[in-house]
């Protein structure tokens, strides 16, 4: 069988020479391995959290602990994925200098802060689960650069309005296709 570069070659779905780091709104939105549903239940159109969800809210909102250069938004956690906005802000406000403890802080990027986030809450679920090492997220991840006001305002309500959507969603297991 002859291999195909095409068939198999990961492509990244990120904007060229674009700089994750720069600050602005991202959306982001990261699933489970196999679309496993392990973060909960929706009821009557609302997202109850089990124990790994609440791992998981934990790690999300630890963030801000983590990396000085990040604001978090909207965020919703599905029973097999996750939306959230993330806001990566400049740190160095009009006229001021950056405090000296400052100047050692690296600045991350999006894919950084994704990885964590990641990383983090995998460990802590497979600790609860006695699992060391299983993965609990797919590879990737979607993101997008959010341009303006009124794109920032459709995903906040896309994301609020998600767990009322479940069970037209794609990523619901009941509605996938065999």
């Amino acid at each position: 069988m002859k291999y195909s570069r095409e068939k198999y070659h990961r492509r990244s779905i990120r904007m060229r020479s674009y700089d994750y780091s720069n600050p602005g709104a991202y959306f982001v939105t990261i699933c489970t391995w196999q679309k496993e549903c392990m973060f909960g239940h929706i009821v009557d159109g609302e997202m109850r959290l089990n124990e790994f969800g609440a791992v998981l809210n934990e790690c999300w909102n630890r963030l801000v602990n983590h990396y000085f250069h990040i604001e978090l938004d909207e965020c919703i956690i599905m029973p097999n994925h996750m939306h959230f906005i993330i806001n990566i802000v400049d740190t160095v406000g009009a006229g001021f200098k950056p405090a000296p403890t400052m100047t050692s802080r690296k600045r991350h990027g999006l894919p950084e802060i994704v990885r964590a986030l990641k990383t983090f809450s995998s460990k802590q679920i497979n600790v609860i689960r006695t699992t060391q090492g299983r993965p609990v997220w797919q590879r990737n991840y979607y993101e997008r650069v959010i341009r303006n006001e009124k794109e920032l305002f459709q995903i906040r309500e896309y994301i609020q309005n998600n767990p009322r959507q479940w069970d037209l969603d794609k990523e619901n297991p009941g509605n996938m296709q065999t």
